[in-house]
């Protein structure tokens, strides 16, 4: 754009100096001056007036401040857009080289809008130059005129007057286009496409629109006084188009229409797909389908399959695809999550707003739907894009309804671990195993560690989000302690235990302290005792009615002590009751993280924080 306006400017002082040198600037100015505006300056003016007027005011004043608006958003929005690719990277939905690219893309598209709003100012500035180089010429060819050539004032000033007007006119002509061109750049939607494309897309996209004008011109056409033959022209012109465009687009659907047909005919149905229940399933209301159409900007497979990947990436699970469709019997804005055909959550979200969520230092109630989150509970507001900004100021968290779903689907699927994972999907695990480390998958007998045993242990992993993904560290404990014992739940104490420092680093501080409660001694000793006396003492630990209730009023103290001081809720006990504390207070209380003592490695100091007691 700059180059463009320097050269147009050099033409403009070259033809300056042969006008003001010669009283002569050439055919093409001449023409202009004389045959173009019929050799009157006073409509010359006019003519060179309604130019710069067009080119001044409509197109440059238009484009300059389209362009000022879209530098200052796009400045305005590279904070959030380097954060949130900060926070994928962080969460492992996305690589370093992805995370590099998408950087550089948001640097070229601020450095592209920059420039376009610093070539907007050129075009302005070559708009101004050229009215003030015309009225340059005309001052000072009257005084060229009468001082040095001897004419009068009238003939100076119709004789440069004509030939500036003329340059005038010349001059406009490529400095309209070029103003022109930049408001083309400079108004392009952001949609990925070449200008071209878009343009083409613009015009020519319905063709029923074009008839109907080709119509209306035919109309015009045949009213006394009006100029028929170019309106026929132009008619014709906009019909010949139509008729191609909508032959086009008719020979599209027809193959669309025929590729349908033959799937449906080709295509044989089998009874035995009804039997197969899909392991996770998502389904959504009518008013959703937004988020699932690319077309829409909707990207929910893209975040399926990037939770998918952070769950192989963090835990060691191979999640199967995630089966999405619609369900008109749902509410607009409802979802349902499946799991093995199975209804395990649901929720409304809005696909036109963002879910702003209160991180408990809001100082000023929003505008907008009040809900909860549906991954954390955390409480929230469901707000449109005009607040989004306020929202982030009173410091909340702000997310798109795509991102509340596909964290809904990530934490549902980790709370329904055991039952995503297979026997078949261990085996897969074990096959893929193999193939790097074939002598710890060789070495697993299937009669003393069969597929079976191994699936429920790692299914009492990650009941308690315990990451299998150290599958040779966990095969060679169980092929170790598989000769000693086949109970399940001994098992998996074993391998916790060889877990120790995963398990630790889920839960440590920076100073490698665990913040945590622990049982009292004479509770844990009376649970020990009815274990080691009672076969059926698992499912209540030995605990009369009236214990339980007693115990469940003090882990609660407990808890809301240790949530007051910002701690995680973690109770530390003996690994010999361990996981049957476990599954008696999972139930009641789902967030507490049960520990054993043996499980964690000698490095780590324990703070506890407070002591269950009956």
């Amino acid at each position: 754009m700059l180059v463009l306006t320097i050269f147009r400017l050099a033409l403009n002082i070259s033809s300056t100096r042969l006008i003001l040198l010669q009283g002569y600037a050439g055919e093409v100015i001449n023409t202009f001056g004389n045959f173009v505006v019929g050799g009157s300056y006073v409509v010359g003016f006019v003519v060179f007036l309604i130019l710069v007027i067009i080119q001044f005011i409509v197109i440059v004043k238009g484009s300059g401040r389209i362009s000022e608006v879209a530098a200052r958003f796009t400045l305005d929005a590279m904070p959030g857009k380097q954060m949130a690719i900060d926070a994928d990277l962080n969460s492992g939905l996305v690589t370093e080289g992805e995370a590099r690219k998408r950087r550089d893309s948001i640097a070229r598209e601020a450095e592209f809008f920059g420039s376009m709003d610093g070539a907007s100012k050129f075009v302005k500035g070559d708009a101004i130059a050229g009215l003030l180089i015309n009225a340059i010429n005309i001052i000072g060819g009257i005084i060229i005129g009468v001082v040095q050539n001897g004419m009068d004032i009238s003939q100076a000033l119709h004789t440069y007057t004509i030939l500036t007007i003329g340059d005038g006119l010349v001059s406009q002509v490529p400095a309209l286009l070029i103003a022109t061109s930049a408001g083309m750049v400079v108004t392009k939607s952001a949609e990925g496409k070449s200008l071209d494309f878009q343009m083409r897309t613009q015009l020519f996209s319905k063709p029923r629109v074009l008839g109907t004008v080709s119509g209306a011109i035919v109309m015009m056409a045949v009213i006394p006084g009006m100029p028929m033959i170019p309106f026929l022209v132009l008619a014709s012109t906009l019909g010949t188009i139509t008729f191609f465009v909508n032959k086009s687009k008719q020979e599209e659907k027809l193959k669309e229409g025929e590729a349908e047909v033959v799937e449906t005919e080709t295509a044989e149905e089998k009874v035995e797909e009804y039997l197969q229940v899909d392991p996770v399933e998502v389904e959504i209301g009518y008013g959703l389908i937004s988020l699932v159409d690319e077309n829409k900007g909707g990207n929910l497979f893209q975040k399926i399959s990037s939770t998918r990947k952070y769950i192989a990436l963090e835990y060691g699970v191979l999640v199967p695809p995630v089966r999405v469709r619609d369900n008109l019997q749902l509410n607009p804005n409802e979802y349902l999550i499946k799991i093995k055909g199975n209804l395990v959550a649901q929720y409304e979200i809005y696909s036109d707003r963002y879910l702003a969520m209160n991180s408990g230092e809001m100082t000023e109630q929003l505008s907008g739907i009040p809900t909860n989150d549906p991954a954390f509970g955390l409480p929230g507001f469901w707000i449109t894009e005009d607040e989004k900004d306020k929202a982030e100021l009173l410091g909340c968290t702000v997310v798109d309804s795509i991102s509340v779903l596909s964290t809904h689907l990530q934490e549902t699927i980790k709370r329904h671990f055991d039952k995503i994972l297979t026997r078949q999907s261990v085996k897969q695990l074990l096959e893929n195993l193999k193939k790097e480390y074939p002598a710890v998958v060789e070495d697993v007998n299937p009669e003393t560690l069969p597929l079976g045993s191994i699936q429920k242990v790692l299914q009492n992993l990650l009941k308690e989000l315990v990451p299998i993904k150290d599958l040779v560290q966990i095969l060679e404990s169980l092929i170790d302690y598989s000769k000693v014992t086949k109970n399940v739940d001994v098992l998996t104490e074993y391998v916790r235990h060889s877990l120790s420092d995963t398990i630790a680093n889920l839960y440590k501080d920076s100073n490698n302290i665990i913040h945590a409660i622990t049982v009292g001694e004479k509770l844990e000793e009376y649970i020990m005792n009815a274990l080691s006396q009672q076969s059926d003492a698992a499912q209540t630990l030995g605990l009369t009615p009236d214990m339980l209730k007693l115990l469940n009023e003090s882990i609660q103290v407990n808890l809301n002590s240790i949530k007051e001081l910002g701690y995680l809720p973690i109770l530390i006990t003996s690994a010999t009751i361990r996981p049957y504390l476990y599954r008696l207070i999972n139930t009641t209380f789902p967030e507490i993280v049960v520990l054993s003592y043996t499980e964690l490695p000698a490095n780590i100091e324990i703070e506890f924080l407070g002591k269950v007691e009956v």
